[in-house]
């Protein structure tokens, strides 16, 4: 049995669980990549394509119906988190391939959503030095003005387990907490303190906008050039769900605009984000490589869930299966 370990990029899956003990219970070899296999189905499949079994970190490498035809030794995906988009489930079964997913942390993603509106809003990304960076120049010292939050309004754009997470911190910084998806009602707004609003009122008069939809055929491109040219120019839109949901051409096109103040983003069309991508060049962007959910906590459920999930599909009794 061959064993792969995906996208280690800190190094620390076998230190975090006991992978290497399962390796030598099951008498498996065991591989893990720290570096990105690539995008394209050739180089991702030819590295692979001798392994029983893979543990996927998320999204990082998709694995579309495509890829499951060249994996023929395939058996087991483990998926970190509890689902993943980008595993096609239909395609596995097919395949005779199970997929089981671990545990999530869900507080992690809000924490650092909160991370990204606080960034944004104190202008982090030009005043932040440290001892690493030090500023070069005296002349360089508060050079913006931040936006305090209480009194502003926060629209929130997916009031589910995530978002309504996040609308319980607006409330707590005293802001107006406002809300729309194309499901949400006014019972569970209110239930959460929240004000139901149409998308456009929640695109137009939010101070910030944050999304927290899931990836979906309808949520994919939801937000386009007409939603982002209801926002107003001092306006933040901030985005940890999925980039497929906002729409990235309409995006860019917006910041050059300036018909919004800046995009607070962690997550990306292209993952690792090549270093010469539009959004790079594009005026008013924060960006973080996809963190939302790298904490060692998370990192360690991630893992530790992955062996037990290897172990117990080894005894012919898998647990947590998704397909």
């Amino acid at each position: 049995m061959r064993i792969a370990i995906l996208d280690d990029y800190q190094n620390v899956a076998t230190a975090l669980a006991d992978f290497e003990g399962l390796a030598a219970e099951l008498k498996a070899e065991l591989t893990v990549f720290n570096e990105h296999l690539g995008h394209e189905d050739s180089e991702v499949c030819a590295a692979l394509a001798s392994f029983d079994v893979i543990v996927a970190m998320r999204e990082r490498t998709p694995f579309p119906a495509s890829r499951f035809a060249l994996l023929p030794n395939l058996k087991l995906l483990v998926t970190t988190g509890r689902r993943n988009g980008s595993i096609d489930l239909a395609a596995a079964a097919a395949h005779g391939v199970v997929v089981s997913h671990t545990g999530y942390v869900p507080t992690d993603a809000v924490e650092h959503t909160w991370a990204l509106i606080l960034a944004a809003a104190r202008r982090l990304d030009v005043e932040l030095f440290s001892s690493d960076s030090p500023r070069a120049e005296a002349s360089a010292w508060q050079s913006t003005f931040g936006m305090g939050l209480a009194g502003k309004t926060l629209g929130i754009y997916g009031l589910g387990n995530l978002g309504s997470r996040v609308a319980k911190v607006g409330l707590a910084f005293g802001m107006r907490v406002i809300a729309y998806s194309q499901n949400l009602t006014k019972a569970r707004a209110t239930e959460f303190g929240v004000e139901l609003v149409s998308e456009a009122e929640l695109f137009a008069t939010s101070d910030i906008v944050t999304v927290h939809l899931k990836l979906s055929e309808r949520s994919t491109g939801v937000i386009g050039a007409k939603q982002l040219a209801w926002m107003r120019p001092e306006a933040i839109l901030v985005n940890t769900s999925r980039s497929k949901i906002v729409q990235t051409d309409a995006l860019v096109q917006a910041l050059e605009n300036e018909q919004l103040y800046l995009a607070a983003l962690d997550v990306f069309d292209i993952e690792p984000l090549p270093a010469k991508d539009r959004l790079l060049a594009a005026r008013g962007v924060i960006a973080t490589p996809h963190i939302g959910y790298v904490t060692i906590e998370q990192f360690e459920m991630f893992y530790r869930d992955s062996v037990a999930n290897i172990r117990a599909w080894a005894k012919g009794s898998p647990i947590r299966v998704l397909s």
